[in-house]
């Protein structure tokens, strides 16, 4: 069964629990902006329905129920005016910020077990599961990142080169880059971490990943073939499939 609600302000899609009688581990979800790029689209994507735990799927802000007035028009001029300020640096840090107070009101609302929680999320949306991991506000057990930002200057060169303008850097945000460098803060990911790549995604994401699983103590680096940035079709049921693999061994562990 599918539960749609607000936890603390935070949109949610939440799936059941497969064969738990009781209160289950949470797994909890960030979506792309590319596609899935809801979390209703994220649920439906990477359902991960072999896991006995609660699987919650978090809407971004700027996006889904939460989408700016002026709707995808705003947005992107948003972006365009300044895609790291604007975008990137508030999206990513009003999630986490509102994180632990989205897990405690969710603890009330579904029937989550005591103990850590599992994180996972797609491109902007692995921002915000590497920023919560990193944090350490909530306690975390494992988690699993696809297509990730693992540092954001590359993203915004890759931005670039897609769309064809030029990234004026300022000092803030180049301050902003550096922080969400998570290359850099390798030492913060302190739980088991898988990162899942697409083989023909844009360098500016598989080699900072690379360069990631190289730093990150117990981290895992899987390659799909063929896929791009998106996780969608035949691309999403191999990533749902390896996030479970991933997830499983921990929550049955």
């Amino acid at each position: 069964m599918t539960i749609t609600g607000i936890a603390a302000g935070v949109p949610f899609v939440a799936l059941e629990p497969a064969g738990v009688d009781g209160p289950a581990p949470l797994v909890a979800t960030w979506h792309l902006m590319d596609e899935p790029r809801t979390e209703v689209a994220m649920a439906e994507a990477l359902p991960m329905n072999d896991l006995p735990a609660w699987r919650v799927y978090f809407g971004l802000p700027m996006s889904g129920r939460r989408a700016l007035p002026g709707g995808d028009e705003e947005f992107f001029a948003l972006a365009a005016q300044d895609a790291v300020l604007n975008v990137f640096g508030p999206i990513t840090k009003q999630a986490a910020d509102e994180f632990p107070a989205a897990v405690a009101d969710l603890r009330t609302q579904l029937s989550i077990s005591d103990g850590p929680v599992y994180v996972a999320g797609g491109s902007a949306g692995s921002m915000v599961a590497l920023e919560v991991i990193a944090r350490g506000e909530v306690s975390i057990a494992a988690g699993a990142v696809v297509s990730p930002v693992t540092q954001l200057t590359p993203l915004v060169a890759a931005n670039e080169r897609r769309f064809e303008i030029t990234y004026n850097w300022s000092a803030e945000s180049r301050e902003v880059a550096e922080y969400y460098d998570f290359v850099r803060r390798a030492d913060e990911i302190t739980v088991p971490l898988l990162m899942v790549v697409g083989s023909d995604d844009d360098i500016a994401i598989r080699e900072p990943a690379a360069l990631g699983h190289k730093e990150i103590a117990g981290s895992e680096l899987v390659t799909i073939p063929g896929m791009q940035h998106e996780v969608v079709a035949d691309d999403a049921k191999r990533v749902d499939a390896e996030f479970t693999r991933w997830f499983q061994q921990y929550i049955q562990g």
